[in-house]
């Protein structure tokens, strides 16, 4: 299997593109990758990726950014960095890279708990997780060639501890090979339009 990994050199995207490049054809790509890179806000960015990597079996992306910061502090410019990052992003990977699947190809997206159970100061984020899983919901039933689409949405990683142990009090930490599963899942089962959560 032929997979892209957008996002594969994060503190998730190595592990996951770890355990597939043990058995499969595995891509990385980043913002500062050195053979092919993206920038996920810019679409013509996202359209040369697709075009230098040609047609794929699956696409797995674990980007975009989301201002952290009190609601009071937020301006509308901090709200359009999700928008046009995590959110817009990977929409246009979807947009652009639905037209490069063979046949049964997936497409794997990543949002995180704050969808479900947002913290203090994750307002920008919570928003665009929310609307990334009401997205990969409609998109499940209009993919053609027999395509499917999932997200993947991980509670506190394990990995993640030290950075990020003071903004979530009281949550566990996920074991990073339940999150590699998730992955699994989507990519090699035959679920289709889920949101797949990975919470303690």
């Amino acid at each position: 299997m032929k997979i892209l990994i957008i996002g594969g050199t994060g503190t998730i995207g190595r592990k996951v593109s770890a355990h597939f490049i043990a058995t499969d054809e595995v891509i990385v790509v980043g913002r500062t990758t050195p053979t092919i890179s993206v920038d996920i806000t810019n679409i013509n960015s996202i359209k040369e990726m697709f075009k230098k990597i040609g047609k794929i079996d699956a696409i797995i992306s674990i980007v975009g950014e989301a201002k952290w910061a009190p609601l009071n502090d937020l301006t509308e410019e901090d709200f359009y960095i999700g928008i046009k990052s995590k959110l817009m992003g990977q929409v246009n990977i979807v947009r652009i890279g639905k037209e490069y699947l063979n046949k049964n190809g997936s497409i794997t997206l990543t949002t995180g708990v704050l969808a479900d159970d947002p913290v203090y100061m994750t307002t920008a984020a919570a928003m665009v997780n929310g609307g990334i899983h009401s997205f990969v919901l409609a998109t499940a039933l209009e993919l053609e060639n027999d395509c499917r689409i999932n997200v993947v949405s991980p509670d506190f990683v394990e990995d993640a501890y030290e950075k990020y142990k003071d903004f979530f009090p009281g949550h566990n930490c996920i074991p990073m090979r339940k999150v590699i599963n998730a992955y699994v899942r989507s990519v090699k089962g035959r679920v289709n339009g889920e949101i797949i959560r990975v919470y303690e």
